[in-house]
């Protein structure tokens, strides 16, 4: 699953460069993820960055966009242009 900020984010800034895939963004009134790059940093760490870094407990999964671990490693792999196995 992708992740989302929720409207109790308080635009810290920490969440944005804590992405590895750069799916993060300015939304205006809260930031806001993309959920065809996030991978729940699946390939990079074992949690999600923004999820550690986040002071408001404001990023849920997205139930729009229910994927499973091989789905995003396979993100993983296509954003990151890697061929082979993680």
């Amino acid at each position: 699953m992708a992740l989302k900020i929720t409207a109790e984010c308080i635009n810290c800034d920490v969440c944005e460069p804590a992405c590895p895939n750069d799916a993060i963004f300015d939304g205006g009134l809260h930031y806001l993820i993309n959920p065809n790059k996030c991978t729940e940093c699946v390939g990079h760490f074992d949690e999600p960055q923004c999820v550690v870094v986040c002071p408001v407990d404001c990023i849920p999964k997205d139930p729009k966009y229910n994927e499973s671990q091989q789905e995003l490693k396979q993100k993983f792999k296509r954003l990151s242009g890697e061929n082979n196995e993680v």
